[in-house]
């Protein structure tokens, strides 16, 4: 009785061997490898110009890289679990790597957590749309946008106004402020205009205090008398209106990766009050964002230009019509704002004169472009040049 012996398997040689000796085809030669019959064809030309060392794998004789040790393994799983647990996972890696000195991939950090259950899968995106290209300058428009969002547990929610370039994505400004409105828009473009210089367009959502619309649901209104509309004319800045927030979405965007970091950083650091969270936005915040986030604009130059002639203290303010009374006082609020007697005009009685409500919380009255004289807000006259404490 004869035992069958068993067939030994064919190495890629001997199939490659028996297609060019004829005995089976490349096509059958390419089912029996699993390989397509381009790659098949690589294989031949190999064989002709370099024999059978031509058809080993040149690969054997790497070095395979090592995996990560299992206690760098633990000590993210640790890090995640104990001291980062509400930050995302880019978030966390970023910190990983810089603060702990963990040499690991953005890739393999989620991957790992992610198996370990210490991070969530992100959800499916939803449907295409077209992306809208930045402005090729800085200076060219910035965006001003606020955020209600729980920055410090425990402490009532404010508002964090954040006004950041389109084409390179930098944040110019951050602050909170206990609501938005007028003052904080002011604020912002004060900031804006002194330290960067006069910009292009100026891109806002529909709040009430950007513009007024006279119906629900319809375009606001062609002429804008509102006190941010007026500073845009006054400095020949274009306001651009935006529809959807879907619009604003590379605004929405870097409000998604601050709402994502800056209540996990204001909590490692300690901080329990919104005037110490303004100190770490400026010295902080502010600094990293832009040194991670900020990409480079498609031309050097830029659109910011200097302001010449320009009184922003008077401008930057909220602003209201009043008549001066025969007695040369001002109704404002309930107060009796009383103009002083100047040297080069008797009295402003029945002058149509502006109410200035400054950034400083102070008060002013101006007639013809010229500042006659500041309060504070219980309506006391202040000294030229002198500023409350609580204000300043």
């Amino acid at each position: 009785m004869r035992v069958a012996r068993e067939s030994k398997a064919m190495t890629r040689q001997d199939v490659v061997m028996k297609a060019i000796e004829g005995s089976i085809n490349w096509i059958q030669a390419a089912d029996i490898l699993r390989l397509t019959p381009r790659h098949l064809r690589r294989l031949r030309e190999r064989y002709e110009h370099h024999g059978i060392p031509g058809l080993r794998d040149g690969r054997g004789g790497w070095t395979r890289p090592s995996r990560i040790p299992p206690a760098v393994v633990q000590e993210i799983c640790r890090l995640k679990r104990e001291v980062y647990p509400d930050f995302s996972v880019r978030h966390f890696h970023d910190f990983a790597t810089e603060r702990h000195g963990l040499k690991v991939s953005y890739t393999w950090t989620k991957d790992i957590l992610q198996m370990k259950g210490l991070a969530e899968k992100s959800p499916g995106r939803g449907k295409h749309r077209r992306k809208r290209e930045r402005r090729p300058m800085v200076g060219m428009l910035l965006h001003l946008d606020s955020s209600t969002h729980p920055w410090i547990s425990g402490v009532p929610d404010q508002d964090l106004g954040v006004m950041l370039d389109d084409a390179d994505g930098r944040i110019l400004f951050a602050r909170f402020f206990p609501q938005e409105g007028t003052r904080s828009t002011l604020v912002a473009l004060k900031h804006v205009l002194v330290r960067f210089g006069r910009f292009c367009e100026f891109y806002t959502d529909r709040g009430s205090h950007f513009c007024r619309t006279g119906k629900a649901g319809e375009a606001p209104d062609e002429e804008q008398r509102g006190q941010v509309a007026r500073v845009m004319r006054a400095l020949g800045i274009r306001h651009i209106l935006a529809r959807l927030p879907e619009a604003r979405g590379r605004s929405e965007r870097a409000f998604g990766t601050i709402q994502g970091r800056l209540p996990q950083e204001l909590r490692l650091a300690g901080i329990r009050t919104y005037e110490d969270a303004n100190v770490y936005l400026d010295k902080t915040f502010v600094p990293d964002f832009n040194r991670r986030f900020t990409v480079t604009p498609a031309e050097t130059e830029r659109a910011f230009t200097h302001l010449a002639g320009i009184d922003l203290d008077l401008l930057l303010t909220s602003q209201h019509d009043r008549i001066v009374r025969n007695d040369n006082t001002v109704v404002f609020e309930k107060l009796e704002l009383q103009i002083p007697k100047l040297k080069d005009r008797i009295h402003f009685a029945r002058c149509p004169v502006l109410v200035h409500e400054f950034l400083d919380e102070t008060i002013g009255v101006s007639f013809q472009g010229r500042l006659l004289a500041r309060y504070d807000r219980a309506g006391l006259p202040l000294k030229k040049g002198v500023i409350p404490a609580k204000a300043a």
